[in-house]
């Protein structure tokens, strides 16, 4: 028995190259200049943690975290995602919620009939929080 290179196993050669249309969304996201603003909703997070560039669905139930969607698709449709250091914390507080996170789009919302809302975001860049603004139920960050 020989070694079986590439040529005998098709599903290797495939998965070496990454598919064109990944490498086009890539290459045109970075041409496209998303202006960041200084100040953006928080939606915190739990048991995740989301990188620039990463595409992932997220159930959405709580008051705070519904009213950063909102706020983020009343205007820009800019959040910052955050991960929560005790994920059974229903109402985090700021000391609750990680420093370093990332400044995602929403690129599609559900409203769901229980109340909630799922969201399809992507992480666009890493950011930092210097400081957290308390609205309502949840958070505005300066990043």
């Amino acid at each position: 028995m020989g070694w079986a290179g590439p040529e005998r196993r098709p599903w290797m050669a495939a998965r070496a190259e990454p598919a064109k249309e990944d490498e086009m969304s890539r290459e045109e996201l970075q041409k496209e200049q998303v202006e960041i603003p200084e100040i953006l909703p928080l939606l915190p997070v739990r048991d995740i943690v989301v990188f620039s560039y990463m595409i992932l669905p997220l159930f959405v139930g709580r008051e705070g975290s519904l009213q950063a969607i909102n706020e983020a698709m009343a205007s820009n449709r800019l959040i910052f995602l955050a991960t929560q250091k005790r994920a059974s914390d229903e109402d985090p507080s700021a000391d609750d919620i990680y420093r370093v996170g990332t400044v995602a789009m929403i690129m599609k919302t559900l409203r769901l009939p229980d109340g909630r809302v799922k969201i399809l975001v992507q992480g666009l860049t890493k950011g930092v929080i210097r400081e957290f603004i308390r609205v309502g139920a949840g958070y505005r960050v300066r990043v």
